[in-house]
């Protein structure tokens, strides 16, 4: 099979955003290729009860595909889900997925200025360029905790929901208390018999502003030119002002917005006992601020109990805390994330001079502008290292880095080239300045969180507005790079 121009890995936002600019710009000669049997990512995997976008949906989408019919200002997974496959079939983009075919490695022959991307069935396939839309939230963490094989009741991963076991009368443990646990805990809280939840560490919470969408609202955004669009708008800026609450750790803004979180939990938390396990004792923003409405409430019923005693095994019969307690349950959930620092793990990448990128990284991961590694030619990583968010719409940053893999493609092409790679200094002196940064934010105010790596190295977040990011894709600096080969 003749080599393909682009080679994009993954459905979910990220693939499909890049896959349906090429197809934008007339470019046909491309695949996706995808492990699963449909469209739609981190999305499509996880459907627990109750899963849905802390993101307003009408942000929470293509800025060049509207959707006028959402249902509520925050979408859950199944509307997400649904839109996400609308965009693959208006961009008829069906016939360019290769579905159950996971990306096993990809290794780049310098001479031929192309990649050879290999499948785990056998399979390969060549590309001159490879964009990676895996994201950093597409692989489960499980908890490390002795004992867990030896648990004998029903255990599973909130991204791996098992939808045929009744929770019905059982008593359940939850292992974590983090964005996907928040909106599990309250839908499954009414249903089962106890809830033991394990909790290491309390997260600031702050209100859903949530609703449903009347017919007229609809009706405007369907029929009435502009008005989608402004509230898109609206709704950016509106995110886009909640920044400088996470800039610093102390100050006016830090000040309100731990006023504004500590006002949900006195008012939503009246049992002393409760309100002290659930008390954050690090600042607003150190760690990623949770949106719930219902989950103190939830906390709240007697069948619930939160246990901040660390867990010291699992054994047959449940959980042991290092009190000595044994927490016998029916069933086990771990609502312990993903991982977060491997990016684009367990696929192997291998680059110039015979370097692979998950080793390049052991020591955190870090790439030019979020989208470019140097030593690795004509490889992208979407929602890659230091490019999520805390406070805005990741769909924003993903566009802005289609854009920019689009302009470096254009530049590969005007100057004749097979290829582009970022240099090592100019990789290094973007993240020395991105670590700066970091300095001063309140995400280096002394908590650990998954936008750390275990050194202490922020490696996920970006530590600006949006709108500076904006600025910087839009104009990418092509000194920065190495042009090389000519293109078969």
């Amino acid at each position: 099979m003749a080599p393909v121009k682009v080679c994009v890995i993954g459905t979910g936002f990220a693939g499909l955003c890049m896959a349906i600019q090429l197809k934008r710009r007339g470019e046909q000669d491309f695949v996706i290729l995808e492990k699963a049997e449909a469209v739609g990512g981190t999305w499509r995997e996880n459907s627990y009860p109750g899963a849905g976008c802390d993101v307003p949906c009408h942000l929470y989408s293509y800025s060049f595909e509207l959707n006028p019919n959402w249902s509520r200002r925050f979408a859950k997974q199944p509307e997400i889900v649904d839109y996400i496959d609308h965009c693959a079939k208006k961009y008829d983009l069906h016939r360019h997925i290769r579905f159950k075919s996971e990306v096993t490695e990809a290794r780049f022959d310098e001479a031929r200025g192309l990649w050879t991307v290999s499948l785990a069935d056998g399979a390969t396939v060549e590309a001159r360029y490879v964009v990676s839309g895996l994201g950093q939230l597409s692989r489960p963490q499980f908890p490390k905790i002795p004992g867990l094989e030896s648990f004998k009741g029903k255990a599973f991963h909130s991204a791996y929901w098992d939808h045929g076991y009744d929770l019905a009368g059982k008593r359940v443990a939850v292992i974590g208390t983090g964005a996907s646990a928040i909106q599990f805990v309250p839908e499954i809280q009414p249903k089962v018999a106890k809830l033991s939840l394990f909790q290491r560490s309390p997260a600031w919470m702050i209100a859903k502003d949530d609703h449903v969408f009347p017919a007229w609202a609809k009706f405007l955004f369907r029929h009435v030119p502009g008005v989608q669009r402004a509230y898109r708008a609206y709704t950016y800026f509106l995110l886009e002002a909640r920044f400088p609450s996470l800039r610093r750790a102390k100050g006016l803004f830090a000040r309100l917005a731990e006023k504004q979180c500590q006002g949900q939990l006195d008012k939503q938390v009246t049992d002393p006992a409760l309100k002290a396990k659930l008390q954050p004792d690090f600042p607003v923003g150190c760690k990623r601020i949770l949106i719930s409405n219902d989950w103190y409430p939830a906390l709240s019923q007697p069948n619930v109990e939160v246990v901040t005693d660390a867990i010291a095994a699992v054994t047959e019969k449940g959980v042991l805390t290092k009190d000595g307690r044994l927490h016998e349950v029916d069933c086990l959930i771990y609502g312990t994330g993903f991982e977060t620092q491997s990016f684009i793990a367990p696929m192997k990448v291998w680059g110039r001079q015979g370097a692979e990128l998950n080793e390049r990284w052991r020591n955190g991961a870090e790439a030019h502008r979020g989208v470019s590694v140097a030593g690795f030619p004509n490889f992208f990583v979407l929602y890659g290292p230091n490019t999520n968010l805390g406070h805005n719409s990741i769909i924003f940053m993903i566009e802005q880095q289609v854009r920019y893999i689009l302009a470096t493609m254009d530049e590969v092409t005007r100057r004749g080239a097979a290829w582009a790679d970022v240099t090592p200094a100019a990789q290094a002196a973007y993240n020395d300045g991105l670590q700066k940064d970091f300095e001063k934010t309140v995400w280096n105010a002394g908590c650990n969180s998954w936008y750390k790596n275990a050194a202490g190295r922020i490696t996920n977040n970006w530590p600006g507005f949006t709108l500076t990011y904006w600025w910087m894709m839009r104009h990418p600096h092509f000194q920065d790079f190495a042009f090389g080969g000519k293109p078969a």
